[in-house]
Formats: C-alpha cells, sequence, structure tokens
C-alpha cells in the first residue's frame, strides 16, 4: 500500500508584521496577505496530491485572534478538507496554547485536536496508522514527552510535537527532550514544530521539521513550506519539502571590495537585488542588503545611507511594484590611511577616531541608547545592550562626518 501525508507546523496565522508597517503600511498589508495565501496553498496542494491526511504540528495562530474573521478564516480552509474526505490531526503550540486562546469556533468532525492534558492516540484504520499527539496547555512546558504512549506494533506510528529539543536551535523550555529521547518511543516518524527552519534531524527514524508556512521577518529568508511524506508498504521512504509561501524574504550580503566609484557600486546592488527578485518565481519580495568588504567608498557610504536605500527601494519597484528593500546596512571598512608626511598636514579621520574613542563619548552613546531603548518592544531590548553595538555606532558617526567632509 502506498499514500502520502502532508506535515505543515508554525502557520502564525495573521501574525502582525510590526518591522514593515513602521516602514511601508502597503508593503506590510501584502506580506500579511501573504500568510493567508501560504495557507490556502497548503490546502491545495494537500487536495491536489490526494493526501490521505495533514498533520499541523502546532502554532497554527500567532496568538489570541484580534477578532473572529482570523477563526473564520482558518474554518473556511479546513472545510475544503472536510469535503474532499481529508481528515486533519493537530496540537497546539506554544502561541496558541490552550492558556492562550479566549476563543474557538467549531471544526468538521474529520479534524481531530490532541487534548493537554497527557498525550492520546488517533488511528486510521484503513491505513494502519496511529498518530500519537499532546497539545500544550500553556506557553512554557516541561516533562511533556514522557506522557507520550508506546508505539502500536504492526502499525505506521506517527509523533506530533511541538518542541525546541534540545534548544541549540535557538529556542528554549518549550516540551524540551533530545533525539534519543525520541527515538525510544520505536516510533517511524517524528513531526515536530516550532522551530522555523525547515530541517530532517534524523532518518532513522524520520524526525522532521517542516519549517513555518510563511517567513515572517528577514531572520526567516527563502523558501518555506511543508513536507509531503511518502509512505510505502509502511514505511516513510521519501520526504520532500514543498514550497509553499506566498511572498519571500530575503538577506543579501554584498562584497565591495574593489568598488571604487558609484557607477560600480550601482551596477553591483542592482544586479544583487534583481537576481533576488528573479528566484522568488513572482513572489513578493523584501530584501535586506547589507554592504561589506573593504572600500574607499566607505566613509560615502556611512554618510548617504538613506540616500542610497532610497534610490534602492526605487529601483526595486522598477523590478516589481512588490519589490522591496527593507532595509540598506552598510558594514563595509575604509582601505588603511596612508601616513601623511609634515607637520601641516592634518589626519581628520584621525582627529574624528580620537573623539569616538573619548570615554564621554561612549558614555553619550549610551546614553542614546537608554533613550531608544525605552521606546522599543522588549523583545528587542538585548539587542542594544552589546558593547560592540556602542563600538560600532561611534565608527559610523566617525565615518559620517568624514563623509560629509568629503
Amino acid at each position: 500500500m502506498r499514500f502520502s501525508f502532508i506535515h505543515a507546523a508554525d502557520l502564525h496565522i495573521d501574525s502582525p508584521l510590526l518591522g514593515l508597517s513602521l516602514k511601508d503600511a502597503a508593503v506590510a498589508q501584502r506580506f500579511a496577505q501573504a500568510g493567508r495565501q501560504a495557507v490556502e496553498a497548503l490546502i491545495e496542494q494537500t487536495i491536489a496530491s490526494e493526501a490521505r491526511f495533514l498533520i499541523l504540528a502546532g502554532d497554527i495562530f500567532d496568538g489570541d485572534w484580534k477578532d473572529v474573521s482570523t477563526g473564520l478564516f482558518f474554518v473556511r480552509a479546513l472545510g475544503a478538507l472536510h469535503r474532499a474526505g481529508i481528515p486533519v490531526f493537530k496540537v497546539k503550540g506554544n502561541h496558541d496554547a490552550e492558556s492562550v486562546m479566549s476563543r474557538d469556533l467549531p471544526y468538521p468532525d474529520t479534524v481531530r485536536a490532541f487534548r493537554s492534558a497527557k498525550a492520546e492516540t488517533f488511528a486510521l484504520d484503513d491505513c494502519r496508522v496511529a498518530l500519537h499527539g499532546r497539545s500544550f496547555p500553556h506557553r512554557l512546558t516541561a516533562d511533556f514527552v514522557d506522557s507520550y504512549p508506546e508505539r502500536r506494533d504492526g502499525w505506521l506510528n506517527i509523533g506530533v510535537l511541538h518542541t525546541s529539543l534540545d534548544g541549540t536551535r535557538g529556542h528554549q523550555g518549550y516540551a524540551p527532550c533530545s533525539v534519543d529521547d525520541l527515538r525510544r518511543f520505536g516510533y517511524d516518524y517524528w513531526a515536530l514544530g516550532h522551530v522555523h527552519a525547515a530541517e530532517i534531524v534524523s532518518r532513522e527514524p524520520w524526525i522532521v521539521y517542516p519549517g513555518n508556512l510563511q517567513g515572517r521577518s528577514v531572520r526567516e529568508t527563502g523558501p518555506k513550506g511543508a513536507m509531503r511524506v511518502t509512505v510505502e508498504d509502511g514505511r516513510v521512504v521519501e520526504v520532500t519539502p514543498l514550497v509553499l509561501d506566498g511572498a519571500r524574504w530575503a538577506h543579501l550580503e554584498i562584497d565591495l571590495t574593489g568598488i571604487s566609484d558609484d557607477t560600480a557600486l550601482q551596477v553591483r546592488l542592482h544586479d544583487a537585488l534583481a537576481a533576488s527578485h528573479a528566484q522568488c518565481d513572482g513572489r513578493p519580495l523584501a530584501a535586506r542588503l547589507t554592504l561589506t568588504g573593504t572600500t574607499p567608498l566607505h566613509n560615502h557610504l556611512i554618510a548617504k545611507r538613506d540616500t542610497l536605500q532610497d534610490e534602492l527601494r526605487a529601483f526595486g519597484f522598477q523590478l516589481a511594484a512588490d519589490c522591496w528593500v527593507e532595509q540598506l546596512k552598510v558594514r563595509t571598512a575604509p582601505p588603511p590611511r596612508p601616513v601623511l608626511q609634515g607637520t601641516d598636514a592634518l589626519d581628520v579621520s584621525a582627529l574624528l577616531a580620537e573623539v569616538a574613542a573619548d570615554p564621554e563619548f561612549a558614555v553619550t552613546i549610551g546614553e542614546l541608547l537608554e533613550t531608544v531603548k525605552a521606546k522599543l518592544p522588549k523583545d528587542l531590548h538585548d539587542a542594544l545592550a552589546t558593547p560592540e553595538l556602542t563600538q560600532r555606532l561611534a565608527q559610523d558617526a566617525t565615518a559620517l562626518l568624514a563623509g560629509e567632509l568629503s
């Protein structure tokens, strides 16, 4: 017997894109729509591939609904699967845990939600599949996996789990466990959620993160989607990524070493942005460009960063109405300064560097950072608390002044 099922996670339906909305409301709206488009693509792909069932491994919602339209959208999407006779098995993750959600809607009887008190099993007799899963009762959950049941001999056993595993992927505290912990159950496939980067962690047994369905920020670049899992004679034989995202994020690091004039600079930047847009297959693109390398244009780039960013955004709109430069970052370095001869030579760069190294200057920057930090969300505070940031700001201030003077 041969069949397939679809494994998806981290839909984060109607997740707010606060960073984009502050920069361009129209672009933010396009990306907000992309999240729903990705869900619709998931449903269409599940039906078109004649999948036996769909697994949703947590964080279907980004949090409690702002209004019922979020829930109604999801119910409508599941209705198409119900009419096609395709069951859905879902767990709740940390973002849509039972303690987080204040509202709910009735789902078709083909949608089975795993309870949160302890893991339970749903069985599909016709294809001899046993699905074991557990929902989150609240955001942070420990001692979670121990309640999963033993495997059913002679069946294909699937564990559905929203977990950070051992925390090495940048997440901690969410149903923590190790790969060895999961292996001990003897399941054939672990359908994981929570980590937004797709990864096949293991093939014996299969332990798989499908990644999130739609990238939500520049930290979540590249194609996004789900996994199609093929089963033959009671064994998983293939796991194939499905690209389903409705918009794409990219982070382009562009080396400007050897670039010494504006014409060559424009060609390098335009070529990089055009190539990235071409890889999106018509999807909206939000790209961050980080300039690196050693170039005599360093001071000029620091001084004219805002102007150059605006020009790049204009070029992006020449490529497509939804090709957006999210941010331009300058991380270049100036070439070594020549040694000046003569007592009358004035080394402006050296004087500025001396000021930037003054402890009082660092104190002033620190006070300004505290003012900025007070106006930002708490989850961004750590990024402003590093000594490296203070040093970089001092260097940028030096380059800015030098660029303006030149």
